[in-house]
């Protein structure tokens, strides 16, 4: 590049620069104080070895044992886990006046607390996996479900994210939501319940809102949305109920959209593709849109 041009790029480079003094909320100069999202992803695909044990292992050892290669792995996860939480408590926290030893001590309570629930996690997932072998008559085994279904990964991350959201953990649990989504193309917010037996067939373009409340052996389908009425009110909304609930063994075939906090399912419903609900339906109702009317040309006629 000639000189001309060598100035016009410095030119740029102040210009850019010089933008970065205003204070917007897209700034971020201080980057060590605030959580590493590479680093919670990497806890993520540590918890999934744990959980899975022997799907998800390292392939470096000769000879796998759970009880020499588990325990260093359990370690590392509480560590880095730990390190995280006490992160984003003091970048949420900032302007408070709270001690960082009373931050470090309520960090490592909370992963201990967590990892405490893995047992529990498992347990779920065992369901999970189950109702996804008895639900779809395309899988072959169980190994099947567990090294491939995308659905089965999204409920994995979601049931980590959920717990951690329940022990007030900021941030973390979603960037581990938001980490699966992006691998699979379902969005499940950490916010919302779902109980046991619960299985997302394809799953592409699934969306659970934050309050969304799902029972025991409910099965959905790609494209569903579980969400709100309406976004309108903003921050105003937080902490309301504004996504529906679903009863026990309801089955959401795909497309189908069940918007509004008050908006409840009730048990043993069958919802049809391509439904759009804004209000409740009685327990063993079959919804289904009216069918459409399928035109049909031919250039050569």
């Amino acid at each position: 590049m000639g000189q001309a041009e060598d100035t016009e790029i410095i030119d740029v480079v102040g210009l850019i620069l010089a933008d970065y003094e205003d204070n917007r909320s897209i700034n971020k100069i201080d980057i060590n104080n605030q959580p590493d999202k590479q680093a919670i992803v990497d806890i993520v695909e540590k918890l999934m070895k744990i959980l899975y044990p022997g799907y998800y292992s390292d392939k470096v050892y000769k000879i796998y044992s759970l009880k020499n290669n588990m325990p260093a792995t359990i370690e590392d996860i509480i560590y880095h886990l730990n390190k995280q939480i006490v992160i984003v408590l003091k970048y949420c926290r900032r302007g408070k006046n709270t001690e960082e030893k009373d931050l470090e001590a309520e960090a490592r309570k909370i992963t201990l607390d967590f990892m405490r629930k893995i047992p529990y996690i498992r347990e779920m997932l065992d369901t999970d996996v189950e109702a996804a072998f008895e639900g779809d008559p395309a899988a072959d085994s169980r190994d099947e479900i567990i090294l491939s279904y995308p659905g089965l990964f999204a409920i994995s991350v979601y049931r980590i994210a959920h717990e951690l959201s329940l022990l007030k953990v900021p941030m973390i649990p979603r960037i581990m939501t938001e980490y699966a989504h992006g691998i699979t193309g379902i969005d499940i917010h950490p916010g919302a319940t779902i109980g046991k037996y619960f299985f997302i067939d394809h799953g592409t373009g699934i969306v659970i809102g934050e309050t969304t409340e799902i029972g025991e052996h409910c099965k959905i389908y790609q494209g569903v949305t579980l969400g709100g009425l309406s976004t309108r009110g903003g921050q105003s909304l937080k902490g309301k109920k504004r996504h529906p609930t679903i009863g026990n063994n309801v089955t959401i075939y795909s497309g189908a959209s069940i918007l509004g906090g008050e908006t409840f399912i009730g048990d043993d419903v069958v919802v049809g593709g391509n439904t759009f609900i804004v209000n409740s339906v009685e327990k063993g109702t079959k919804v289904s849109a009216k069918k459409q009317e399928l035109k049909y040309s031919n250039s050569a006629n």
